[in-house]
């Protein structure tokens, strides 16, 4: 298991790597939520997404292998491939044919291939799988691996050093870790502070999982929060007992109301994100999110967007 001692180690091991990202408070969506609400933007990071804190610390701790590999729905991708170029490893990105071109641009744009791989990132992972076991690839997988849900928790170091009164985090729910590593540290640290999910209502696996009690398949669909998409994997060993131990609760959005949280950032607060960094947002204008029991923080995930569809979903609503 991953433990608050695994997160700190990881702290000190990325520093350099890695940049602190900053908060602002939203004064339209703090209006809307009846309380204090926060952007932690992490979509400033490096890469444009939170994966580099997992993929940094997970490389980081590698030993002598041919390169380094991954199914990724191109957050991870590009965040693993910035991570070997610094470490001078090869990378090899698999992805399903749903990555979104730019992605795929991004991750070859820093050395490594992008290697695409039937129509899910359960294939893209069969993939990345052989690499491993034929080629001497170190695979380092997107959420279910104790080196990055470490990674991902150094966010919530961060934000409750700058946000010390937090009562609630909101956070973008795929595979799992970046909540799984984020409510760990913020709730070793404050026992109190309420844990937020929140995941698109097509194809949302951890969501149809935690139902089911137990991991299961979903079907793969297109959807704004792309980097939401995929499966948790049957075999999941970490992120779905941790979730499930953690959230305190799940929000599901429609199509709709993550465009309007999308085109809310972007208008009212100045910031551009990707889907999957809008559902807090989304949230708490479709009502289902509030802050009254005190300071409610959104993480703003990533902001890896096509710039041609961000300007037609915000021409959408005019």
């Amino acid at each position: 298991m991953v433990t608050l001692d695994d997160i700190e180690a990881a702290a000190g091991r990325i520093r350099g790597m890695v940049r602190e990202t900053s908060v602002k408070r939203s004064p339209s969506l703090t209006e809307l939520a009846g309380g204090d609400v926060w952007l932690k933007c992490e979509h400033h990071q490096q890469t444009g997404a939170f994966k580099l804190r997992g993929a940094a610390n997970a490389a980081a701790r590698l030993g002598r292998v041919a390169g380094v590999t991954t199914a990724s729905t191109g957050n991870h991708g590009r965040a693993l491939a910035h991570a070997a170029r610094q470490l001078g490893l090869p990378a090899v990105i698999c992805v399903s044919r749903l990555v979104p071109q730019n992605k795929l641009e991004a991750i070859e744009a820093l050395g490594a291939e992008a290697r695409v791989i039937g129509a899910s990132q359960d294939e893209a992972f069969e993939e990345a799988r052989r690499l491993e076991r034929e080629e001497d690839f170190a695979l380092v997988p997107p959420f279910d691996h104790a080196d990055v849900i470490a990674g991902q928790g150094t966010l919530g170091l961060e934000i409750l050093a700058q946000i010390p009164d937090a009562a609630t985090l909101a956070i973008p729910l795929s595979g799992g870790g970046l909540l799984a590593g984020v409510a760990l540290a913020a709730k070793s640290l404050r026992p109190d502070i309420r844990i937020i999910g929140i995941s698109m209502e097509r194809g949302a696996a951890m969501a149809a999982s935690l139902k089911a009690g137990r991991p299961v398949e979903v079907e793969e669909l297109e959807t704004l929060a792309d980097s939401l998409g995929g499966g948790i994997g049957l075999d999941n060993r970490l992120t779905f007992g941790m979730c499930r131990a953690l959230m305190d609760s799940l929000i599901l959005l429609t199509e709709a109301e993550i465009a309007a949280g999308l085109r809310h950032l972007a208008r009212e607060d100045g910031e551009t994100v990707e889907g999957a960094a809008a559902v807090g947002a989304g949230a708490i204008l479709a009502g289902k999110l509030r802050a009254e029991s005190g300071p409610l923080v959104l993480l703003l995930s990533g902001g890896n967007i096509d710039p041609a569809r961000h300007a037609a979903l915000l021409g959408e609503e005019t």
